[in-house]
């Protein structure tokens, strides 16, 4: 962990994952989420943008002067992963020198090993409480994610941080085993990864479209 995280206070540091959650917030916005004044909050979005963890455009379509939009920064990963990832990084790198196919194997292991963990809690759900399950063990695995059925009736699994950013910039393999994490817990879903934060999104978003038979 650089200095600029080790002394993000607590205050920031709900700002910055409120504005993950979100998306996107104006001040005011944030203000009523956590519940403090917008002028301190604009005093942390100060320091945050400072520190390259905030960045911030006009709000367009209203009268007057426009609101600032602030956004979390890819940098912002890194205060959510996990204290290991620049080793996991080092250690796939000495392996893919050695073997490319055995980083394949080792992501494939670990997601299976995570879906035989969850498997036997989702496999006799609902299927609503199946994605809601799915939802929460990925949040409860550093990923702030949240779940929500659409009009047409499917669903959608959001991932507003990536615990390990850092190994998923360098190996899409994570990526690859996260979204088959989804699909063998959901197999009567196709699962499609609609938004991707390693091209610029604000979240990993996938659409189960629920398969009818």
């Amino acid at each position: 962990m650089d200095n600029d995280e080790a002394t993000l206070s607590p205050t920031q540091r709900r700002v910055v994952e409120t504005l993950k959650r979100h998306g996107d917030a104006t001040a005011d916005e944030l203000a009523d989420s956590l519940d403090i004044t917008p002028s301190a909050v604009r005093q942390h979005l100060t320091s945050l943008r400072s520190a390259g963890y905030v960045t911030a455009t006009p709000e367009r379509g209203h009268t007057g002067r426009p609101a600032d939009r602030y956004h979390a920064t890819n940098r912002t990963e890194r205060l959510f992963a996990a204290p290991a990832d620049d080793l996991a990084v080092e250690i796939l790198e000495h392996l893919d020198d050695e073997d490319p196919a055995l980083v394949d194997r080792i992501f494939h292991r670990r997601r299976q090993r995570l879906v035989d963990a969850s498997r036997e809690q989702v496999d006799d759900l609902p299927i609503a409480e199946r994605v809601a399950a799915v939802a929460g063990d990925l949040d409860a695995q550093g990923y702030l994610a949240d779940f929500e059925q659409t009009d047409d009736g499917d669903y959608r699994i959001n991932l507003h941080s990536c615990p390990m950013w850092t190994v998923a910039d360098r190996y899409r393999q994570a990526c690859a085993a996260e979204l088959g994490y989804v699909e063998d817990l959901v197999p009567d879903a196709d699962v499609e990864r609609i938004t991707h934060k390693t091209a610029g999104a604000h979240t990993c978003t996938y659409r189960l479209s629920l398969i009818h038979i």
